[in-house]
């Protein structure tokens, strides 16, 4: 079905074969998320709770490996980054205060819920009964951050510089730098977990490998070099990836329908990131990417044995508004999620991008201890 539409689009004049490309790019995606287990909240519990390092090694060599492609696709189309030109379209956005408190909010909602925004929406693909009602509170956190836009942009963002590392480091000591804390962090990663849990040696038969690739978990090396080849490749066709700006757009439309829209949205239209615009059509480039990420996801949970739908419980559903209110607001007031600030920004040599990674992991440990202290403090003590 995927492959049909894609083609049918393809055939379509004009952006029909960038559209083609979108949907297929987000099937690949999907399929990349569902098999890896790619969620960045489940990858940090991963490492924080059961010592299993592997998560989190996936994440930080698809932030290595979109890094260097990014700074290829970089090299043809900006020679040289000293000129006081950002690169077009890339994930750059505005350092500051904001965006630190964006993105802990997001981080503590991301805990809430369960999971970041792009694995909900996997794992909605998996039959999950919590992502449905983060998704539904998303939407009414972007709308509650439109309604608060304009008092932090004046006050916090409106003259926050978009700090771009190339730009005073060159391409190479951008991305050396890049590499070196990736590198730093997955040393940390190795020393907090415990040895990278063994598994049986895939037979070199093709039942072997289709089990590999159909039924069993990608090892984290495969999963981040897809993450960030996809990534490299939707940068170079389409625009850098994220997966909010299509949620941003349905709130931003409904809010704007139902006359809860501010008249104007200051500056918002003009900064870099996942970006949100009354709709004007049924589906944009990132929506396509969307629904190939849910179709492929299905599908590939479909295969594994991973689809297993579920009646939500109270506490499920509650969990997942709250959380998803709380993704929704740190999401359009940072101008994207852990895809679309965090992946792309690293990949583009942003510094907002490590600035969304620090505080976002800071909000979900602190969200973590939290509820911790509260189920210890609500605890009989023995006698």
């Amino acid at each position: 079905m995927i492959l049909v539409s894609a083609y049918l689009l393809g055939q379509a004049p004009g952006t029909g074969g960038r559209q083609s490309f979108a949907l297929l790019a987000g099937a690949a995606f999907g399929i990349a998320l569902q098999r890896g287990r790619f969620c960045f909240l489940c990858n940090l519990r991963d490492l924080t709770r059961e010592g299993d390092p592997r998560g989190a090694l996936a994440i930080l060599v698809a932030l290595g490996f979109g890094a260097i492609g990014y700074a290829a696709v970089f090299g043809a189309w900006l020679p040289n980054p000293f000129g006081g030109r950002l690169p077009p379209t890339a994930h750059i956005g505005p350092v500051g205060p904001a965006l630190a408190v964006a993105a802990f909010v997001f981080g503590v909602g991301m805990a809430i819920s369960g999971s970041c925004l792009s694995a909900h929406l996997y794992r909605l693909g998996e039959g999950s009964p919590t992502s449905p009602f983060a998704l539904v509170g998303a939407l009414g956190g972007f709308a509650l951050g439109f309604s608060t836009w304009n008092a932090i942009y004046v006050a916090a963002i409106a003259e926050a510089p978009a700090v771009w590392l190339p730009a005073s480091l060159g391409y190479p000591g951008a991305l050396l730098l890049t590499l070196a804390a990736l590198l730093a962090l997955a040393v940390l990663a190795l020393r907090l977990g415990r040895a990278i849990p063994s598994e049986p040696a895939t037979p070199l038969t093709a039942k072997g490998l289709a089990a590999a690739v159909f039924n069993k978990r990608w090892p984290f090396l495969p999963a981040g070099l897809a993450v960030g080849a996809i990534a490299t490749l939707y940068y170079l066709r389409v625009a850098p990836l994220g997966v909010t700006a299509e949620l941003g757009s349905l709130a931003r439309t409904a809010a704007a329908s139902a006359g809860a829209l501010p008249t104007t949205l200051h500056g918002l239209d003009g900064l870099r990131g996942c970006a949100t615009a009354v709709k004007e059509t049924l589906l944009s480039d990132n929506g396509l990417f969307v629904v190939g990420l849910v179709a492929a996801s299905f599908s590939a949970a479909l295969v594994s044995g991973r689809f297993r739908p579920a009646l939500p419980t109270s506490g499920q559903a509650a969990r997942g508004l709250i959380g998803g209110v709380l993704m929704g607001w740190g999401a359009m007031t940072g101008l994207g999620c852990t895809v679309g600030v965090l992946l792309s920004g690293v990949h583009a040599g942003a510094l907002s991008g490590w600035i969304f990674l620090v505080a976002c992991v800071a909000g979900a440990l602190t969200a973590d201890r939290v509820t911790a202290l509260l189920a210890a403090a609500g605890r009989p003590r023995a006698v």
